[in-house]
């Protein structure tokens, strides 16, 4: 390019520019075809409003132009929150909004990265569908608005998102999986997090927060596992709990719901905090709006584990051991050794059996209860895994091998009769009484027209 051409749009010099083109008409057209940056690209750079008026009267066609560094003369009066040189280009086509630049960014990324609300708000009217359009890495202007911490800008936008009934675009997910509400709460943006949940700027229920990012997070999750932060948890704790009770109270009831609620919070922060134990148990215990299903199930398989190892250990060693020989009383017996003496009891016999009949029955009862529920949870955890077959042949064989265990310590007789039966329909009483248990509580309950809420 003439070194005198770039001079002149440095310094907006418009006469300069004049003489440049009358000397050689077509030196415009020679730098548009050599490509690169263009004396429009410098004249936006500088804010030379009067010699980007000129130069889009002489060459239209440079508003189109990318640099090397892959930015039009939008993206960089865009940038610079230049919002006269802004409208001057979109005279020429208003779909210069949608030129992709580097990393595939539109003039609106620019501006949002750079917080020009007015730049914003200009674009958005120019080309509506332009909030749409995502980066590379797959983000939005919002994203960039979180990334950037550019609060008034994000405020802009979700002011347009709901004007526009736009709002899908706040659930909108990066490449990453992340919506805004997981950048905010991992960079600890309290006023975001406050912004998104406000019902005057989002309606209510619009924006998803249980949303799961590719590591199978939610934005709760994400806030803990980065250190937390107890007033945004808070915030978060309580949206959801509200969005869930909307979908069973009415509006009416929801309202008189959320006042006492707020109005019992209150007045519990302003009497005395919550306990060290209480905020430790209400971290720790499972909420089913940010525990993902399968970290519960690999939760529950440990359990079911430690307690079917446990239970069989217990037949294995019952309490007081069993007898290591035989012994039968014979009528030649004195009676002075008769207080003394054992009871009549055969080898390999749990000893409590023979003591006390009704503990040990007892005792095999609930272990037992214990040991096939355990089985029923890892057969049930377990459906439709790899090697199905040899899975279910090893617990077959596990509830085959404890029940020989039961039926070898469990003295002869009745007791002994009982147990065999039981061990034998147990692992199949489990299975239908916990599937009964769980259809009966999950039933629908009949309600009369006098209980219902009216319309």
């Amino acid at each position: 390019m003439d070194r005198r051409l770039i001079e002149a749009a440095q310094k907006g010099d418009v006469h300069q520019l004049l003489s440049l083109v009358k000397d050689d008409p077509f030196l415009l057209k020679a730098v548009a075809l050599s490509g690169g940056e263009t004396p429009l690209h410098i004249a936006c750079m500088g804010c030379n409003l009067n010699f980007v008026k000129e130069l889009l009267n002489l060459g239209p066609e440079l508003a189109k132009d990318l640099s090397h560094e892959g930015l039009s003369p939008l993206h960089i009066a865009a940038a610079n929150g230049d919002l006269e040189i802004v409208k001057e280009l979109l005279k020429i086509d208003y779909n210069l909004c949608g030129v992709k630049g580097k990393e595939r960014r539109i003039p609106l990324h620019y501006a949002v990265i750079k917080g020009r609300t007015s730049v914003i708000r200009e674009l958005l009217s120019a080309r509506e569908d332009s909030i749409r359009e995502v980066t590379a890495r797959g983000e939005t202007s919002l994203h960039l608005a979180v990334k950037n911490n550019q609060f008034e800008a994000l405020k802009s936008l979700t002011v347009y998102l709901k004007t526009y009934d736009k709002e899908d675009i706040l659930n909108k997910k990066d490449a990453q999986g992340n919506t805004i509400l997981h950048l905010a709460v991992s960079r600890k943006q309290y006023e975001v997090v406050e912004l998104v949940l406000d019902e005057n700027f989002v309606n209510k229920g619009r924006l998803e927060l249980n949303s799961l990012n590719k590591r199978d997070l939610t934005p709760l999750d994400v806030l803990l596992s980065e250190g937390g932060d107890y007033e945004i948890e808070e915030m978060l704790r309580q949206a959801v709990a509200s969005q869930l009770e909307n979908l069973h109270l009415g509006q009416q009831a929801m309202q008189t719901v959320r006042m006492h609620q707020d109005a019992s919070a209150n007045e519990l922060r302003r009497e005395r905090p919550p306990k060290p134990s209480k905020k430790l148990q209400d971290y720790f215990k499972y909420d089913k709006t940010k525990d993902s299903p399968s970290k519960v199930r690999n939760t529950l398989l440990v359990i079911a584990v430690l307690i079917a190892t446990a239970t069989y250990q217990a037949v294995l060693s019952p309490p007081g051991g069993v007898w290591q020989d035989d012994f039968s009383p014979t009528s030649n017996t004195t009676t002075i050794n008769d207080a003394t003496q054992p009871p009549a009891h055969t080898a390999g016999k749990a000893v409590m059996g023979t003591h006390n009949t009704v503990q040990f029955g007892l005792f095999l009862l609930f272990n037992s209860i214990g040991f096939f529920m355990s089985v029923h949870m890892l057969y049930f955890l377990t459906v439709k895994f790899p090697l199905q077959l040899e899975l279910q042949v090893s617990l077959f064989a596990l509830v085959a091998t404890y029940d020989t265990c039961m039926g070898a310590i469990a003295p002869k007789g009745k007791l002994s009769l009982f147990f065999v039966i039981l061990s034998a329909v147990m692992p199949l009483l489990m299975a239908i009484l916990t599937r009964v248990a769980r259809d009966y509580h999950r039933r629908p309950r009949c309600v009369s027209p006098s209980t219902r809420a009216n319309p």
